[in-house]
């Protein structure tokens, strides 16, 4: 069991006569990831309310904030108990066999072009044994063929964009893993979280995007771009790609600070401190 507690800080400055925010900034409640505790906090006197997609479990901050600085709170305490496999057990799951809730994630999206990607993909990894090695080879592929650089794409990067340029921060990391993956049919969703664990030469604490894929009965953690510890991945939200599950989606016009996010390990209810680290394992927090 490792416990973290999370904290972030969001920074604005509302234009006009106000501005309407749907934030993905709360823990996801999941079998494997338990939250103890947590606390919001919002400098304006507005109604605020958090709702859940039934569809995703992501759950969505709502609220309409007026002219001036606004400021955005939230800390969590969280417990992960994560599911623990051996790759080489672990098989892909054929189409025709796919639960209903996971066949979107197959097809392309926005910034998956996956259609696009197939021949590709089957060239480069249609050959492979199939199961978890052959989606730990892309997510290695991937991490071999692009460099991480800040600052050298935009909202508007794509999946082929990545693969043509070979550069990118790690949404265009996930995104260009993910296309491959359904490139040859294997259920792959973007992922947000906070990691704990992050190269702390890559800059402050920040939003994270990651991978999860089908893959025999639940949903595997994968970090394309390799700068952080999946095992200290705290979920915010799944989605098809970034458009789906953006930190802040804002209505209006805003000038906005950086987000301030800090996270630690503490003692869980033994008194002991664990600290996520490294493993060969395959990891899940679903069921």
């Amino acid at each position: 069991m490792i416990r973290l507690q999370l904290s972030l800080q969001l920074d604005y400055e509302i234009y006009g006569r106000g501005c309407d925010f749907v934030f993905n900034i709360h823990a996801a409640h999941t079998a494997r990831q338990r939250v103890l505790s947590e606390a919001l906090t919002i400098n304006q006197n507005v109604a605020s309310r958090v709702e859940t997609d039934p569809a995703t479990g992501n759950r969505y901050l709502r609220l309409t904030a007026l002219q001036g600085p606004l400021r955005v709170g939230y800390q969590t305490t969280i417990d992960l108990a994560h599911h623990v496999a051996l790759p080489q057990q672990i098989g892909e799951v054929p189409v025709a066999l796919l639960p209903a809730a996971v066949l979107g994630y197959i097809y392309p999206s926005r910034y998956c072009q996956s259609d696009r990607l197939h021949k590709f993909a089957m060239r480069e990894f249609g050959s492979r044994w199939q199961g978890y090695s052959r989606v730990q080879g892309i997510r290695d592929w991937v991490l071999e063929r692009t460099t991480f650089a800040s600052n050298t794409t935009n909202s508007q990067t794509s999946a082929l964009d990545t693969l043509m340029e070979q550069t990118g921060v790690c949404r265009d990391f996930a995104h260009l893993m993910i296309a491959l993956c359904r490139a040859i049919n294997i259920p792959a969703r973007f992922a947000t979280g906070i990691d704990y664990g992050a190269d702390p030469a890559l800059g402050p604490t920040d939003f994270h995007a990651y991978v999860e894929c089908y893959l025999g009965d639940r949903w595997y953690l994968f970090d394309p771009s390799g700068t952080a510890i999946p095992m200290g991945f705290v979920r915010l939200g799944t989605g098809r790609d970034a458009a789906d599950v953006a930190f802040a989606t804002i209505f209006g016009s805003v000038q906005s600070a950086a987000p301030v996010i800090g996270i630690e390990a503490v003692a869980g209810a033994d008194g002991r401190v664990v600290l996520p680290y490294h493993c060969v394992e395959a990891l899940s927090t679903d069921g």
